[in-house]
């Protein structure tokens, strides 16, 4: 069965700006990837072309053996603003790529009431987005993402915006609802704890133009505590991974 998802040769070029050189990855079915590096070292242009909004300049991309030309069905993305419609319920914001897809929504609705369920969000179904918190915004958005049953689930930075807390208290479901939905997914962010706690590996890039410095595995059990990142080895690796980014000469 082929993998998930596969880069070979990778570059990107916005005019004569080289965004990406040489990236070769596969993540495997159910893997969750973390990536991090340096601020403008490609990692968020990575992210779109694997979705398909941004076209390669070399190399190959591919998706269960089929190559990515453009945004497909069977990927879902999670960007750091949810851009929840402000006219539309949250069950309706769930639903968008039904509508959008000019899917039957009779066929998604029990979907979409069963993640909403699943991101604790049940009974805040006819509620707005001005009447939810950030954190329960991108809940939202992670219930529209999966609502289609994706094969593959991008996120750029989806908690960035919100508060320390917050963002650990969202780094737990995050790690629930991808042990129970399994689904493939590829995570891009600036904290390296974070990183490391989410991820079955960690790629870590090197400043622009963007390269695979190292990829690290993560064999921390699951489900995993934020009393992990107190323990040495928790330590060792983000320590590990920081030294790699001062390396490169910059840092987040």
């Amino acid at each position: 069965m082929p993998r998930k998802l596969e880069i070979t040769g990778l570059g990107k070029w916005f005019g004569a700006l080289e965004a990406l050189r040489g990236i070769d990855m596969a993540v495997e079915r159910g893997e969750f990837i973390a990536v991090v590096g340096p601020s403008g070292c490609g990692k968020s242009t990575l992210l779109k072309i694997f979705a398909g909004l941004l076209t390669k300049s070399e190399g190959e991309v591919s998706l269960r053996g089929t190559p990515i030309a453009g945004p497909r069905r069977d990927i879902g993305v999670v960007f750091q603003d949810a851009v929840m419609l402000p006219w539309r319920t949250v069950l309706d914001n769930a639903l968008l790529p039904a509508d959008v897809q000019d899917l039957d929504r009779a066929t998604y609705l029990p979907r979409a009431l069963a993640l909403l369920d699943l991101v604790g969000l049940k009974g805040f179904e006819g509620k707005y987005p001005f009447e939810l918190s950030g954190g329960m915004q991108q809940r939202v958005a992670i219930t529209r993402a999966l609502v289609h049953d994706p094969a593959v689930l991008l996120m750029d930075e989806p908690f960035g915006a919100l508060d320390a807390m917050t963002r650990e208290q969202m780094n737990l479901e995050l790690q629930r609802i991808w042990q129970e939905s399994r689904k493939t997914v590829l995570f891009i962010t600036h904290s390296i704890p974070e990183a490391v706690f989410l991820g079955d590996r960690v790629v870590v890039m090197t400043p622009r133009p963007g390269r695979i410095a190292e990829v690290i595995e993560v064999d921390h059990p699951r489900p995993r505590a934020l009393e992990i990142m107190a323990t040495p080895e928790f330590g060792r690796r983000t320590t590990h991974i920081r030294q790699l980014l001062n390396a490169g000469g910059a840092i987040d």
